[in-house]
């Protein structure tokens, strides 16, 4: 939802001047697997106590993953590989990041982390057997579905949680609940467009 609104201005003055410049430095899947590295020192960072670089690690980390698919289109090379990668890395980072968060209070936050793992697990379940059986009309390699949830505001709840421990509980249940209506609405204008297509 936030990136359907906001994407237009951030890719213009955050994304594409750097695609400019590190065009002939850097492939995308080098920039892929920097965003699972950069999620991957949000462990340490956090159980340490730098909230403001665990921060800054997952922001980055989110970054890349805008950057990935963004040079790969202007080095007119998008791949299955680099699909394939992208979506991998994205759930890694997911998991380093919700990993984290149960390791700090296991026996508070055991339950929560769960119910997010398997409403992220219904959600990109969703997500990609639409991608499947949708013919795609985008610039990406296959049908993106937008949704209530997507990984703009999955990060922001990340942050919340990061500067609100004491609300974590409460965020995740939110975050839960949001993520699963996500993929309920997709499935319904799955099947809705699919019921009209059969019909007409």
């Amino acid at each position: 939802m936030l990136e359907q609104s906001l994407r237009h201005h951030y890719q213009k003055f955050l994304v594409d001047p750097l695609v400019n410049k590190i065009d002939r430095l850097f492939s995308p899947v080098h920039i892929t697997l920097l965003s699972g590295v950069l999620g991957l020192l949000f462990i340490p960072a956090l159980l340490m106590g730098y909230t403001i670089l665990a921060i800054a690690l997952l922001l980055a980390s989110g970054y890349c993953d805008t950057l990935d698919g963004s040079l790969a289109r202007h080095q007119n090379n998008p791949s299955s590989i680099g699909s394939v990668l992208d979506i991998m890395m994205d759930r890694f980072v997911e998991f380093t990041v919700l990993f984290t968060f149960y390791l700090l209070n296991p026996q508070e936050r055991a339950l929560t982390v769960i119910l997010m793992l398997g409403s992220i697990l219904l959600c990109i379940t969703s997500f990609l057997v639409v991608g499947i059986f949708t013919q795609n009309d985008s610039h990406k390699s296959f049908h993106y579905s937008p949704g209530l949830m997507e990984r703009a505001e999955a990060f922001c709840f990340f942050i919340a949680m990061v500067l609100l421990p004491d609300y974590f509980n409460m965020l995740a249940i939110v975050f839960t609940v949001l993520v699963c209506i996500t993929a309920l609405i997709r499935i319904r204008q799955f099947v809705r467009a699919e019921l009209w297509l059969r019909n007409n």
